[in-house]
């Protein structure tokens, strides 16, 4: 056994390291290459690989890590102000593909109930195809992504009462007293999840922490995962919805970021298995039996979701020119489908021959996905391309210039208090539309990638003062900032971090003037409080510069060690100590003080 494990890891191995280079130089995208690889080494392949359904059962844990990471990424907070785009827009998605999908299968003489659990089981997406199309893509961020996060999350939740209903549409039923008993521990399941998350995990979590063993530490965040799925799963929930939740109660901790390291890994690794897994899952004999019918019902079921998945998204406020990519990365199937179709058979709404033929439907339009999204990158986006492709500016920037890379909301406040004091700017953006605003007020602002070095040389890099770097996108100011350390050492940056970790990679860069975006305003808000609590202004400024002084020193002194983890604990706790040391002192002295009859 253990001879066999270690040769499907093997050849596992090997088909991925093969066949996603080949498919990502072809411009296939990674996804599709896991999926030629499945079918290259499944039993209609290769025969390489026997037990696919257990290999798929297994590789489905990468989608619950993917949700998982997605969770500690929203707080709550940000996940209430989702609530319309989850529950309007998902909610409007199902319905309206379900709608249609059964309104086309009621033409074609369709029974009413095979109808009804096919359509409402097809408008389900891939979340795992369309999470890692949306992070392969960068497009979490925009206005697709966050629609498209949406719909996912409510699809997950409304796979529950789907595969609820099932058993009342079929031969097969359950008593009563059984679905009040499955609800009633689903309620308390969650109930315990979010109790659990807000005074268990993060207590268990520091003392594992304090073990600075971070094996430990990894092994128990699998743990945690592992739990929370078995747990969802025992009840007849969807484990990737438990272990979203259980990211999103946990968002807002310490932990968030160790976590999600240590976890990265393995979500990547098991979601390529699962990809894999669906490859090698395609079964063929039924495709080959009628071919052409499930063709054409590939066809029209991707026509007909992505025609309202369009549509839908004029509604949802996404640009034109994404709407299309939209509709393409959730125009497929489901992981889902396959658990209600599983469930149908089992209730007896529908045969087996269905069943089979309806898995293969869903299978292959999985497989489709990431054809469709190059025939979009080939085809669609370079005609919206060509239709609003802007020319860079032609830049004529004076000897005695500061450029300013980014015009957001950081960018512009730096750039108006030079303006106002008469400097001369140069600023780069790349958001057309917001340049031709800041126009009609009078701001000379270029368009232009700012990464670009041959636009710098155009702006008049070798001859400015120097370089403001507001930048939004991390990755993209470091690669800016690389660029211009190779390519004008002279020239002085001044940048701004978006949080600490990005303040240690620019000094890694020998960036030396930097300025955390939100550091300042905070510590004049926290100046304020101290001020409606009654403190007298001049206690509060002095309380707050050596505040401010104290973290720029720590700041400093921690960044030998901050890639350290163990010694940047270490100095992180002794730079607190300190700070709470001093405060005490100031303490003693203010009721010295006040007894003394000074204040």
């Amino acid at each position: 056994m253990e001879q066999n494990l270690l040769q499907n890891a093997m050849v596992y191995l090997l088909a991925a390291v093969v066949s996603v280079p080949i498919a990502k130089r072809l411009g296939l995208g990674a996804v599709l290459g896991y999926l030629l690889a499945g079918i290259a080494i499944g039993p209609w392949g290769l025969g390489l690989i026997r037990g696919v359904q257990d290999i798929l059962h297994f590789s489905e844990f990468g989608v619950v890590l993917l949700l998982f990471l997605i969770g500690l990424e929203l707080e709550p907070k940000r996940l209430w102000a989702m609530r319309r785009p989850i529950f309007g827009g998902g909610g409007a998605q199902v319905l309206l593909v379900a709608a249609a999908l059964t309104a086309v299968a009621l033409l074609f003489g369709v029974h009413w109930k095979i109808a009804l659990i096919a359509s409402l089981g097809l408008s389900l997406s891939s979340t795992a195809i369309a999470l890692a199309t949306l992070d392969e893509r960068n497009l979490m961020a925009t206005p697709a992504g966050t629609a498209g996060f949406a719909i996912l999350l409510f699809q997950d939740i409304a796979a529950i009462p789907m595969i609820a209903i099932v058993p009342m549409l079929g031969i097969v039923t359950q008593d009563d007293s059984s679905n009040w008993l499955g609800f009633a521990q689903a309620v308390a399941v969650i109930a315990v999840l979010v109790l659990g998350g807000r005074y268990l995990i993060r207590p268990v979590l520091r003392i594992i922490a304090k073990t600075a063993l971070r094996e430990i530490f990894t092994a128990f965040a699998l743990l945690l995962v592992i739990a929370i799925a078995m747990l969802m799963q025992w009840v007849g929930l969807s484990m990737a919805l438990g272990t979203f939740l259980a990211g999103v109660l946990l968002a807002d901790s310490e932990y968030r970021h160790a976590l999600e390291s240590d976890l990265e890994p393995f979500k990547g690794l098991l979601l390529g298995l699962f990809f894999t897994a669906v490859g090698m899952s395609v079964d063929f004999a039924v495709f080959l039996a009628q071919p052409w019918r499930i063709l054409g019902m590939v066809a029209l079921f991707l026509l007909i979701k992505g025609a309202v998945l369009y549509l839908l998204s004029a509604r949802l406020g996404i640009a034109r020119s994404q709407r299309a990519l939209f509709a393409f990365m959730l125009a497929q199937g489901g992981e889902f489908a396959f658990v209600v179709f599983g469930a149908a058979a089992t209730a007896r709404v529908f045969t087996p021959e269905v069943a089979a033929i309806l898995v293969v439907t869903v299978t292959l339009s999985m497989m489709m996905t990431p054809l469709l999204l190059l025939v979009h990158d080939r085809f669609i986006a370079p005609g919206y391309a060509a239709a609003k492709k802007r020319q860079d500016d032609k830049i004529e920037a004076n000897e005695d210039h500061v450029i300013i890379a980014g015009f957001g909301r950081f960018g512009q406040i730096v750039g108006r208090l030079l303006h106002a004091n008469g400097v001369d700017l140069t600023v780069l953006d790349h958001d057309p539309d917001q340049i031709d605003l800041l126009r009609r007020f009078g701001f000379k602002v270029f368009y232009g990638d700012a990464t670009r070095i041959d636009l710098l040389h155009a702006a008049g890099a070798g001859r400015a003062r120097a370089l403001v770097l507001a930048i939004d996108n991390v990755e993209d100011s470091l690669k800016l900032v690389e660029a211009v350390r190779a390519a004008f050492p002279d020239l002085p940056i001044l940048a701004r971090a978006r949080n600490v970790s990005h303040y240690y990679d620019l000094m890694d860069r020998g960036v030396t003037i930097i300025e955390r975006e939100t550091f300042e305003s905070a510590l004049l808000l926290g100046r304020r409080v101290m001020q409606q609590l009654g403190v007298s202004a001049w206690q509060a400024r002095q309380a707050t510069m050596k505040f401010r002084a104290h973290t720029l020193k720590s700041l400093d002194d921690v960044y030998p060690y901050y890639r350290d983890q163990q010694q940047y604990v270490s100095m992180a706790r002794q730079a607190r100590d300190e700070l709470e040391a001093m405060f005490a002192r100031d303490a003693e002295a203010r009721a010295s003080q006040r007894k003394d009859g000074w204040d």
